[in-house]
């Protein structure tokens, strides 16, 4: 939408520009002045890093990290171009790659970007509990969820729809339109939040609460039928399939049958029945693998099999006939066992 000068004598159109004719770099400009002015973008925000990235890839860095005042992390990332390039996958990967930062590591962080501003005298840590209205740190309450909010000249429908659809699934992304006019040598910049609209803000949370109903309807109509399972001289009454199937694995496991043997023996359709780990390792360890997901697998120091100097972790997703018919496979391959399962009364 144009933007117009009202004056005494008519209305003129202000001329739109780009940050390039403005001569204002991405890094050297864009982001040097929105580090100093942050709620242009990102309101309630202290910016505790810029050109981010602690990590073993140096070459991807967070243009500007900050924290907000419910203690969740914000990742900023600017682009001065009237696409936005591919910004909305890059801030997600960098989101991911912060998600466990932890108290300590963000007032390193903040002290680090503190020194290169000239600002050694300041403490970081007092800085940050001041803004964060805290009397001392508490790392149950920090970064328990990290924004991002992508700041550009202008957007392209693939990262419009691609944001709409992840904040639906309860991602926090905000994109924000920087668009500049010149009027008399002056560079103007019309600030927009695109998405979410700020006015449409309680309808999208109606629309996350039906979609999060739909999801519960979903799983609600699920088979959750329960069976008695008995395996050598062990009996066990209304398991759900996912904890009869952990059950007999386990058994076997500690009878000195390989883990990997009985993984073989899962049908096609659920390729990867089991995770693999070498060392002896415990929960936290194995959870912190970059491409584990902690919701597909039985991966509780109680459910976790070491053997043969490995980790293992049993798949838990089971359901229909996958799992009766990897049951009855069990029960044949290994009749020593004695494995039975019928459906619970």
């Amino acid at each position: 939408m144009p933007v117009f000068e009202f004056r005494s004598d008519g209305i003129a159109e202000i001329a739109k520009a780009t940050f390039d004719q403005a001569g204002l770099k991405e890094r050297a400009d864009l982001q040097r002045l929105l580090r100093e002015k942050i709620e242009v973008v990102a309101p309630d925000t202290l910016v505790i890093s810029e050109e981010f990235g602690d990590w073993e890839d140096s070459r991807r860095r967070i243009d500007l990290l900050g924290i907000d005042k419910a203690a969740n992390l914000v990742v900023i990332e600017l682009k001065r171009t009237d696409d936005g390039g591919h910004m909305e996958l890059q801030a997600i990967r960098y989101a991911s790659m912060v998600a466990r930062m932890k108290f300590d590591q963000a007032v390193n962080a903040f002290g680090e970007h503190l020194q290169r501003l000239g600002r050694q005298g300041e403490d970081p840590r007092s800085l940050i509990l001041k803004f964060l209205d805290w009397e001392d740190a508490n790392d149950s309450l920090f970064a328990r969820d990290v924004r991002i909010i992508l700041a550009a000249s202008d957007f392209s429908r693939e990262i419009t729809s691609a944001v709409l659809w992840l904040n639906e699934r309860d991602l926090d992304i905000r994109c924000v339109r920087l668009t500049p006019y010149a009027l008399d040598g002056r560079t103007l910049v019309d600030v927009q939040q695109l998405i979410p609209l700020p006015q449409m803000r309680d309808y999208l949370v109606r629309v996350r609460e039906k979609a999060e109903k739909v999801r519960e309807e979903q799983a609600a109509s699920m088979d959750f039928t329960r069976f008695d399972v008995r395996v050598g001289e062990q009996s066990y009454q209304r398991l759900t399939k996912r904890a009869a199937f952990l059950r007999v694995c386990r058994h076997l496991c500690e009878k000195g049958v390989n883990p990997e043997s009985i993984a073989a023996l899962g049908p096609r359709a659920a390729r990867r029945v089991l995770y693999c780990l070498d060392g002896d390792l415990d929960t936290t360890e194995f959870r912190a693998a970059a491409d584990f997901d902690t919701r597909r697998w039985f991966c509780a120091n109680d459910e976790l099999v070491h053997a043969h100097g490995k980790t293992y972790a049993f798949s838990n997703q089971w359901g229909g006939e996958n799992w009766r018919e990897t049951m009855n496979r069990l029960r044949a391959t290994y009749p020593e066992y004695k494995i039975e399962f019928t459906e619970a009364i």
